[in-house]
């Protein structure tokens, strides 16, 4: 069923029923042995930027079960139960995978980063204590919520402040051990040396000029790099325009997430615009340039989590990243853009981005001590 009518009913249903059921009785947990971690689902990017605060819950509660909803696509990554995380997929259009979720309902804290409408499903699933941010609008977001967090009068990385939402200090800094290999379809990784180019986006926006990724890839390959391109489901398109004469191999819409793990672990170097293949890369620990347009590389950088990853952020100085917007709530130190297409037709903060800025930080990342990562090792 694609309507999220259904599903919606069902959830505020259930979250009033358990809300009446325990009113007056609800209080912090003393004896924490299973945690909800909700929030929209459907973005890769967002949801790895949850690994602070996955990583964080770990070890204030070492004994305690936690889980984690996901997108369908993404739930394969935690295969292997990363910082004790059972991730379980969930769809808000699919009945089916709500009604997933409510079996495995009864949780002793749940956690709401982002949008507040997910404190609902907390709710509905049994969730005793619910905490995420205050400020979401509209305000019946937070009516299911049992304490609310001022977001930090500091600038800080997403992921970082969200494992603010737990008392205690911040995690350790992550190490690409931490995270086991999910278990993959075997494919063909290139036979040599190889960069991936991701060039794929959530937006228009987002994306690079195709003569500034087809020079790059000329950049690489003298510097003796195979390169190969990469982008999401329905994205061979993007590939045909930089590459008309196939000159490198494409990826592009070929690979699960499980299998795009593999082929940026074993690459010497990542170069994308800001979307879930720079978190990802950040994950397997691969060298990582993230090219930023509209969003906030304070927001969605490496922040102190992932301080010790082999990662770099290029932004332009534009005027237009001026809004302050950031899940719906106001915060004065974001800068950010959240306009569409209809508001903006050329995105001058992805153009004003140079080749030159491009390759200088790659030549500083790409170090002549980098040793090659080869297919198998």
């Amino acid at each position: 069923m694609s309507s999220r009518f259904p599903v919606r009913f069902h959830i505020v249903v259930a979250a009033l029923w358990h809300s009446l059921r325990t009113l007056g009785r609800r209080h912090p947990p003393e004896d924490v042995r299973r945690i909800l971690v909700t929030h929209h689902p459907q973005m890769l990017g967002d949801t790895l930027l949850l690994t602070p605060l996955l990583a964080k819950l770990h070890e204030r509660y070492p004994a305690a079960k936690i889980l984690l909803t996901a997108s369908p696509a993404s739930a394969p990554l935690y295969q292997k139960h990363p910082y004790g995380v059972n991730a379980i997929a969930y769809n808000p259009r699919n009945h089916d995978s709500l009604r997933a979720l409510l079996r495995s309902g009864g949780f002793d804290l749940a956690i709401v980063p982002g949008d507040n409408r997910y404190s609902w499903l907390a709710r509905a699933l049994g969730a005793r204590w619910v905490v995420g941010f205050a400020g979401d609008r509209p305000a019946h977001k937070n009516w299911m919520l049992d304490r609310l967090i001022p977001y930090p009068e500091t600038p800080g990385m997403w992921g970082d402040m969200a494992a603010g939402l737990i008392a205690g200090p911040p995690p350790e800094p992550y190490q690409p051990e931490d995270w086991p290999t999910p278990d993959f379809t075997p494919f063909a990784l290139p036979q040599q040396a190889y960069c991936v180019l991701h060039v794929g986006a959530s937006t228009v926006l987002k994306q690079w000029g195709a003569e500034k990724w087809r020079a790059l890839a000329e950049f690489l390959t003298a510097r003796g790099l195979q390169v190969v391109w990469s982008g999401g489901p329905g994205e061979q398109g993007i590939v045909d325009e930089i590459d008309p004469g196939k000159n490198y191999p494409s990826f592009a819409g070929m690979l699960d997430l499980s299998q795009l793990w593999s082929l940026l672990a074993h690459a010497e170097l990542l170069v994308c615009p800001d979307t879930g293949a720079a978190h990802l890369g950040r994950i397997v620990g691969t060298p990582t340039v993230t090219l930023f347009g509209p969003g906030s590389p304070m927001l969605c950088g490496a922040g102190e989590f992932w301080r010790n990853s082999p990662y770099r952020a290029i932004v332009a100085d534009v005027s237009c990243r001026n809004q302050h917007k950031f899940f719906r709530r106001e915060i004065g130190w974001v800068q950010r853009c959240g306009r569409g297409t209809k508001e903006c037709e050329t995105p001058e903060c992805m153009r004003a981005i140079s080749l030159n800025e491009v390759t200088t930080v790659i030549d500083e990342l790409l170090t002549p001590s980098t040793q090659p990562n080869h297919p198998g090792q």
